[in-house]
């Protein structure tokens, strides 16, 4: 039984709830977090975050702003003091851009920065620091999109950021892997969290093999494995696992 930290858990239909849904479920101790000004920004809007929590079983939660510097620490240490000792991290927070080259302004490309790369990076660097093997065998699990496979012109800050997330994770598993740490990076390609709608929707679907999008659950799957004892021999990689998105 691990105890695992899990950002990005907001909303029902989020990756980060199906994940903390899948570790619960084999029985890792978990502490969620999320920062809900966020979603409300959003086209797709917010989520009833008590109903979020209470379908988890209210698992220990804190609401992190991960623009803020000290905020990665403070919810490494945070998550600490509710579960124990951490063996698990994983980033599935993620600030969402839209904007071409001519729109792309430096406040929103900063933004995407320090809540995507630098949240990334200071929350890998926070369980580090306070990793301890003899909680059991560690594992960090990043999140990235598409951005190193095809071109996402039409939102550079997000995917610019998002390549800043795959590019680090070979070093912070150079870095990690000789304290027993596995450090991958996760594309889960087009995902159905409810962003999309419309002819967004339908154009993706028919652009992958299964007619379909990706679903939450099949990326929480892929953690569950990253995370578990038969991944401990992968480390430093960007699992692409888009069920054969045709770009």
């Amino acid at each position: 039984m691990g105890t695992a930290l899990v950002t990005g858990v907001s909303r029902r239909s989020s990756i980060g709830a199906a994940v903390a849904r899948r570790l619960l479920a084999r029985g890792d101790r978990v502490v969620v977090s999320s920062w809900a000004p966020h979603d409300a920004e959003q086209p797709w809007g917010g989520d009833d975050l008590a109903a979020v929590l209470a379908e988890l079983g209210d698992p220990p939660h804190v609401s992190t702003d991960l623009a803020d510097p000290a905020a990665p620490a403070e919810l490494v240490a945070a998550a600490e003091a509710a579960i124990g000792p951490l063996t698990t991290l994983v980033a599935t927070h993620a600030r969402s851009a839209v904007g071409r080259l001519a729109d792309v302004t430096a406040a929103e490309v900063d933004l995407c920065f320090a809540v995507n790369a630098r949240g990334s990076l200071l929350l890998t660097q926070a369980f580090a620091a306070r990793y301890d093997l003899a909680a059991g065998p560690g594992a960090v699990v990043l999140f990235t999109s598409g951005q190193h496979l095809g071109p996402m012109p039409t939102e550079l800050p997000y995917a610019i950021s998002k390549g800043a997330v795959q590019a680090m994770t070979l070093s912070l598993a150079d870095e990690l892997i000789d304290r027993d740490v596995t450090v991958n990076c996760v594309n889960p390609g087009p995902t159905d969290t409810g962003w999309a709608s419309g002819v967004t929707q339908d154009v993706v679907a028919r652009a992958m093999p299964r007619g379909r999008w990706n679903s939450p659950a099949e990326a929480a799957a892929v953690v569950a494995w990253l995370t578990g004892p038969d991944a401990r021999s992968v480390t430093g990689r960007t699992i692409d696992a888009e069920g054969g998105f045709r770009r």
